[in-house]
């Protein structure tokens, strides 16, 4: 599949990592920093594609030239940061939510797969319109991996039948971890599928063990939902639930 068949009118894609034989089971559609392109997230996209050979891995391209720096040379951005600030941030990312959107349910629709077997993830800026998109989008997508990241509005609702994973550098001074710990701490406490972690030595980057921890938490992290379901079988079949 070339780039000139993309169901988006924005010609977003950027690098396609397909299954080898057959049509894909899961789809990752992966999103970039303000600043780069598709291509920083290339090591992700290996990672996923050597774990899961059956899904097609995408990343895309931001619709729009970066313009933080006059000149900037050839980034991309998903939104506008000239001027950005406290009062004005959530309100870019809103505007700029309607495009992603149809983005994620273009390539959603283009795979035909269900909402429930797409994932998001994204680093800085892309990991930002993941976890906005799923807080303002019902059945928009499974999972979020945010690299890096941060809610442009600390989250007032539990995104229904997400799970969000948060994976931060203790060291980023871009995007303080510490205002991600808060976001999971209020995830939590609405009751969200989420999982937080902070590693050491780790600046504002998509480093290989941030990474290689977003792939265990895809391999071992069971959903609150998954378990209530399997716990309410265990009682309409007349038996003890575990653990009691």
């Amino acid at each position: 599949m070339s780039s000139d068949e993309s169901p988006s009118p924005q010609r977003s894609q950027a690098l396609a990592l397909l299954p080898d034989q057959g049509v894909a089971e899961l789809l990752f559609l992966l999103f970039h920093g303000a600043g780069a392109d598709a291509t920083q997230m290339r090591p992700l996209a290996q990672a996923l594609r050597q774990q899961y050979p059956r899904a097609a891995v995408l990343a895309l391209a931001g619709p729009e030239p970066y313009d933080l720096i006059p000149g900037g040379g050839a980034g991309l951005q998903w939104y506008s940061l000239a001027g950005a600030d406290d009062d004005n941030h959530a309100r870019r990312v809103a505007a700029a939510m309607p495009g992603f959107v149809a983005l994620v349910r273009a390539w959603s629709a283009h795979f035909e797969l269900p909402w429930q077997q797409v994932a998001l993830a994204g680093f800085s800026q892309g990991a930002v319109m993941a976890l906005e998109a799923v807080q303002a989008e019902l059945q928009l997508a499974g999972r979020v991996l945010a690299f890096g990241g941060a809610y442009a509005t600390l989250p007032e609702h539990a995104p229904q039948e997400v799970c969000v994973h948060l994976l931060h550098g203790q060291q980023d001074a871009v995007l303080p971890y510490r205002d991600q710990v808060a976001a999971a701490k209020r995830l939590i406490a609405l009751g969200a599928d989420v999982t937080a972690d902070v590693l050491p030595e780790i600046g504002h980057e998509l480093h290989p063990q941030l990474i290689e921890r977003a792939l265990e938490q895809l391999r071992s992290f069971v959903p609150a939902r998954v378990w209530r379901e399997a716990m309410q079988a265990a009682e309409d079949q007349g038996l003890k639930p575990p653990l009691q």
